[in-house]
């Protein structure tokens, strides 16, 4: 695909009690959603980071694979709480510190949006009905195209606007469902847009703009 959008997606952590096994996931309809959105995913593995004797990570080895991809946006996906893997927040923390250094569009979906808001130094707190539910959106922007109804699948949401964020929407019991970057091209949702039987042309078409402001390297 010549001039295709190369971006790096983040990789839920299972544990398989089973096998003994803690394997890097990803929801085969995110990758057919970022497709439909003209872009090419390429997951990131988790576990890129080495300890040094000090007890601190050496980055070396996961520059050298960005260096390799050279991604053009990234996208943290869902699944697993923030805390519950060290490699995942080590890896999606570093995704972003990389993508503010090159200008890179970032979409962060529910707990990639959470880890956005905590990386700005946000805070979570546990909200109730979100789970396995649906949600009209509260858009601040009424000239912005929204989807009207979005999912829910998580327990927790940012306590305020992370600095440097505006809100762009909110669920109907007021909690923050969408946010993005005063700045850079950096958007998050509460919602997984790849969890629909048929994905929003909205949030195709949002995160196609999104992609689209990279800036040419």
């Amino acid at each position: 695909m010549s001039g295709a959008v190369i971006v790096a997606v983040s990789q839920r952590v299972d544990i398989v009690a089973g096998r003994d096994e803690q394997r890097d996931a990803l929801d085969q309809r995110l990758i057919a959603f970022l497709l439909q959105s003209d872009a090419v995913p390429i997951p990131v593995p988790n576990g890129l980071f080495m300890e040094t004797s000090a007890g601190q990570e050496n980055h070396q080895i996961f520059d050298a694979w960005l260096g390799q991809v050279k991604p053009h946006a990234v996208v943290l996906s869902g699944g697993n709480d923030i805390g519950e893997c060290r490699d995942r927040d080590l890896t999606e923390a570093a995704l972003l510190d990389y993508a503010q250094k090159h200008g890179l569009p970032v979409l962060g979906i529910c707990r990639g949006m959470q880890m956005m808001g905590v990386w700005a130094g946000g805070h979570l707190a546990k909200v109730d009905g979100h789970v396995r539910s649906h949600h009209r959106l509260q858009i601040s922007d009424q000239t912005a195209a929204w989807p009207l109804e979005v999912n829910s699948y998580h327990n927790w949401s940012l306590t305020e606007c992370p600095e440097g964020f505006v809100v762009e929407a909110r669920s109907e019991d007021g909690a923050i469902e969408a946010i993005r970057h005063a700045h850079l091209p950096w958007e998050g949702w509460m919602w997984h847009p790849e969890r629909e039987p048929v994905f929003s042309a909205a949030d195709v078409g949002r995160v196609r703009k999104l992609f689209q402001m990279r800036e040419t390297r």
